[in-house]
């Protein structure tokens, strides 16, 4: 089996949570790219945007798991995020069941669900 060249992030469009998510990823998944889809809180937007813009990231989902080859989606929430401005408690809660939307758009990939404390540091929430 070849390895896999990317990985996907559903990730806030915050600056400070890119680098994080990508060193995570490639150093947990050994691959070299991440397609990266961002929206703000997004994953207050899985749960609550509008049928257009979900159906907007479907698509770009699509496209890395189908034309990346991409076998791994994660889903991100942070600390101090401006487009989600909730607790840790609150936003883990959100992302987990943004895994179960995402999981049902592509059932055949792994969905896992990371934070980005308040250090830059990834945790994961749900694998």
């Amino acid at each position: 089996m070849s390895k896999a060249t990317f990985a996907t992030a559903i990730n806030c469009m915050d600056g400070r949570v890119q680098l994080p998510v990508i060193h995570w990823m490639k150093e947990n998944y050994q691959v070299e790219y991440i397609d990266m889809i961002t929206e703000a809180g997004p994953n207050h937007f899985i749960l609550n945007g509008t049928e257009e813009g979900l159906e907007s990231m479907k698509s770009k989902v699509n496209i890395s798991t189908e034309k990346h080859g991409s076998e791994v989606v994660a889903v991100v929430g942070h600390h101090d995020c401006a487009g989600n401005p909730i607790g840790k408690n609150e936003k883990v809660a959100q992302t987990k069941k943004s895994l179960e939307i995402i999981r049902s758009w592509e059932p055949s990939v792994t969905v896992i669900g990371l934070y980005v404390n308040e250090s830059w540091e990834v945790e994961v929430i749900s694998e």
